[in-house]
């Protein structure tokens, strides 16, 4: 008998009756945790995104080759994108919201105005009217840290140069760098950038392999393959959702 007692108790204390009389029903459980979870993820989404955007001021250069730099004064390029907190610390609470923002500039709005005779100047001269250089980019995406002020930006984008009104036209140049507020070094070229100051204003360099073309022309020209320098002056806005 004692042993019929004990199974009539282990009976009664795992029976679902007995459980679910004290509780609420399931469907009540499932809808409490619904709301308890949805509530912390919708409020992470809109703290954690950010709009930026990039605007192109004073003068800079760029040089390619073995030839002098390019004066080149970009007035008027600007674009816009989106940027997340990265979570550096994996996750915990205690990180600054202010610190590091991964970043991604939509290519459709970022215009990067073309190197022509009214943006760019070589050995103290502006460029001749007949050429022009247009700047496509593609990839503009990176890190941008508001406590320090160093920003890295993968860019790639293609040069295409024209001469004569597109009576010549030469297979796009791709290039590829980080543009930094920090040191870029090549083989031969080199350049140091100025970390994003209070207003967002910053100096962002980058330097960069081009490779040949399908073209004897610039590949003679430039003496490709060969490097690049861009120089460039900035300022990066950052505001929350």
């Amino acid at each position: 008998m004692a042993s019929t007692r004990i199974n009539s108790l282990t009976t009664i204390y795992t029976s679902p009756r007995r459980y679910s009389s004290n509780h609420k029903s399931p469907n009540q459980i499932k809808l409490v945790s619904n709301s308890l979870s949805s509530k912390p993820n919708t409020t992470q989404l809109s703290s954690n995104l950010y709009t930026v955007s990039f605007k192109t001021i004073g003068t800079g250069k760029l040089s390619i080759s073995r030839y002098p730099d390019f004066e080149y004064s970009p007035q008027g390029g600007s674009g816009s994108g989106t940027a997340r907190c990265v979570d550096v610390d994996g996750g915990e609470k205690n990180r600054t919201p202010n610190s590091e923002l991964s970043v991604s500039f939509d290519v459709d709005t970022l215009y990067i105005p073309s190197l022509t005779n009214q943006t760019t100047k070589f050995l103290g001269l502006p460029l001749p009217p007949f050429l022009k250089i247009d700047i496509a980019p593609e990839i503009f995406q990176g890190t941008i840290d508001q406590d320090s002020g160093k920003v890295e930006l993968e860019f790639t984008a293609k040069f295409c140069f024209t001469a004569g009104g597109g009576i010549y036209r030469a297979p796009p140049l791709v290039v590829k760098t980080v543009l930094t507020t920090e040191e870029s070094i090549g083989e031969k070229k080199r350049g140091r950038g100025e970390r994003m100051d209070g207003e967002g204003k910053c100096r962002l360099v980058g330097v960069a392999r081009v490779e040949t073309v399908d073209d004897l022309f610039m590949n003679t020209f430039l003496s490709l393959p060969s490097e690049c320098l861009a120089d460039l002056q900035a300022v990066i806005s950052v505001a929350g959702s």
